[in-house]
């Protein structure tokens, strides 16, 4: 995401499109929505290489489907951003000639949907005025809200410890003890990070990874952190790196009352926790020196799976069915993670043969399905 949010880089396009013919690639051939672009229907979104079209600019608040095809030659990814590039919404990964449907609640003001060619810059970006009075909210959704941002507080709290030990060892210059701290360290955080991306200047500070990063920007965070401490730097000059990642963890946790969440949020928080692990940690790049992809990996399902609790009352009262079948999708991946669990955490990445990859890509495929339905369902519910 450029500049105000974490991108991602063209290198992550092959290996996803591998991944994609093993596990099978859960977006759909592109093809008519029906009643896409009419009021009251879903907003048609073309995406090309040098174009994003709106087929309605003017909307009303409450629930809206972008019903998002992509007409161009390379993977592209779709957001919906508030002032200030604040993320609402977003797709990555949607593949030349597939098309994806995303539900997002919408309330009264100006917005831009922005398609991002090749996953990389600002994107195309089209404006979008949002307009009337959303109806009142119903008890069961604040309290699932409520409910979603306590557990998110939580682990935005959580955080704080962890990144303060691994700055005190790096100032230490220990560097086995912080590569010890390294992943523990990203556990809340990998979590809870739609909620935290969507404060669109932490994430690129905090998370990005150097491929990422377009001529002249700063290599920050955590992974600038990994890279150093597995390919032996001195540690000295990463001291800033580190104290600036204290900062930028207690930042979260003083966001987080201020973030916007509505149930609808929450249900597409949870399949952009899953999008990351198709698209990072079964390919094995976000952790490309450390290999603590599965660390990562336990803690997006984890996420995901609080986001469905929180969920659970309100839709579980209107769509049973899908509750049923995402609590039986969730335990099959964490079967599957299981195996490679240790006393200590999990074996590193680098020691999962090709074979056992295509299983954990399995069963992410086939949780990503019933999982990409929930946001909607919430928002409906």
């Amino acid at each position: 995401m450029r500049p105000l949010a974490r991108p991602r880089r063209p290198a992550a396009v092959l290996p996803l499109l591998v991944l994609a013919a093993l596990a099978g690639c859960t977006d759909v051939p592109a093809e008519p929505v029906a009643a896409a672009g009419e009021d009251g229907g879903a907003v048609a979104v073309r995406a090309a290489d040098d174009a994003c079209e709106v087929s309605r600019t003017d909307l009303t608040s409450g629930i809206t489907t972008f019903a998002i095809t992509n007409e161009g030659s390379d993977v592209t990814e779709v957001y919906v951003y508030a002032p200030g590039d604040r993320i609402v919404t977003e797709k990555e990964s949607i593949g030349p000639g597939t098309s994806y449907e995303l539900t997002v609640d919408l309330t009264e003001g100006s917005y831009q949907v922005a398609c991002k060619p090749g996953m990389v810059g600002d994107g195309v970006r089209q404006d979008v005025r949002v307009t009337g009075t959303t109806a009142p909210a119903d008890p069961a959704a604040e309290e699932a809200v409520r409910a979603y941002r306590a557990w998110v507080q939580e682990q935005a709290d959580l955080s704080v410890a962890p990144v303060e030990q691994l700055r005190d060892a790096v100032a230490a210059g220990d560097a086995e003890r912080a590569r010890a701290l390294y992943a523990p360290s990203r556990v809340p955080w990998e979590s809870i990070e739609p909620v935290a991306e969507s404060f669109g200047d932490l994430d690129p500070r905090m998370d990005a990874r150097e491929a990422d990063l377009a001529e002249g920007e700063v290599f920050s965070g955590w992974h600038r952190l990994e890279k150093a401490l597995w390919t032996g730097e001195d540690l000295a000059p990463l001291v800033p790196v580190a104290d600036q990642l204290v900062l930028d963890v207690r930042e979260l946790a003083q966001r987080v009352p201020n973030a916007a969440l509505t149930p609808t949020s929450i249900g597409n928080g949870a399949k952009e926790l899953l999008d990351e692990v198709a698209t990072g940690k079964i390919t094995g790049e976000e952790e490309a020196f450390s290999h603590t992809d599965l660390v990562d990996f336990d803690a997006n399902v984890t996420g995901a799976a609080r986001a469905l609790d929180a969920l659970r009352p309100l839709v579980a009262a209107h769509d049973p069915e899908l509750v049923t079948t995402l609590d039986a999708e969730f335990a099959d991946v964490r079967a599957a993670l299981e195996p490679y669990r240790t006393a200590g955490g999990f074996v590193s990445y680098d020691t999962v043969g090709e074979e056992q990859r295509r299983e954990l890509a399995r069963a992410v495929d086939a949780l990503s399905e019933p999982l990409s339905r929930l946001g909607a369902a919430a928002g409906r519910a």
